[in-house]
């Protein structure tokens, strides 16, 4: 594995993203630093790169990747949103929702306004009710298509590094038994107990805390978010 500055100069730039495509996990988050450095390098190959990636699965380095593709408004993106005019992640619904806008909210790294895409599509899965009062009942939740809630997650997991999305925030409700109260801080929605305020007090970027977003209104209690985490198809997306 590559380490430090003076090392990526030894390889080339071909070199460096098969390593990191090659990767492990631990190691494609020590080498994205350095494919960032040598992005003048490194665009021109990443729109064939991406044809060895799955578009069916939720890999985060693809994601890293188009990101850095996107980089600069020139021919290389112009290209890229020519092949990919819907996004490049294979996202499937149920229900007929097209994900375009929220695939090109989350490619493009504008989170808030992803944020408020996944709270109006989770509404409208929820059902007429739903999105005429505004908001999800817990007891509408189950009824969630799985197609879709997964497409949703995925999405966030593929173009945030791996650190967003629902299935991160079960993995992190394991992590504390199941606490509702130590999960809150671990993901940013609450500091010395007082509730982090919106939309100003959250960290819109991926320098927020793992699991910071989607975010899931806490003003009713715990039973919406319990039921959304709980749902079969997050629960099957968990490490056993």
């Amino acid at each position: 594995m590559i380490s430090g500055p003076s090392a990526t100069s030894t390889v080339s730039a071909e070199q460096l993203l098969e390593r990191f495509l090659a990767g492990s996990t631990r190691q494609r988050r020590s080498l994205l630093p350095q494919l960032e450095r040598r992005a003048l390098e490194v665009r021109p190959l990443l729109l064939d790169g991406l044809g060895g990636l799955d578009a069916t699965g939720d890999d985060w380095a693809a994601g890293a990747l188009i990101q850095l593709l996107l980089l600069d408004n020139d021919n290389l993106a112009a290209a890229f949103l020519s092949r990919y005019p819907q996004g490049w992640l294979e996202v499937s619904s149920a229900e007929g929702i097209d994900y375009e806008p929220l695939q090109s909210a989350l490619i493009q790294q504008r989170f808030e306004e992803a944020d408020r895409l996944t709270s109006a599509l989770l509404r409208r899965l929820a059902g007429p009710a739903a999105e005429q009062r505004g908001y999800v009942y817990f007891s509408e939740v189950p009824a969630i298509s799985a197609v879709d809630l997964v497409s949703l997650d995925r999405l966030w997991i593929c173009y945030s590094l791996g650190r967003f999305g629902f299935s991160v925030q079960a993995r992190l409700l394991r992590s504390v038994g199941g606490r509702w109260p130590l999960l809150w801080p671990k993901l940013g929605w609450k500091t010395g107990g007082t509730w982090t305020r919106y939309p100003s007090g959250f960290t819109w970027s991926l320098q927020a805390p793992e699991g910071h977003m989607p975010l899931i209104n806490q003003l009713r209690g715990v039973r919406l978010i319990d039921a959304l985490l709980c749902h079969p198809a997050l629960q099957q997306r968990q490490p056993s």
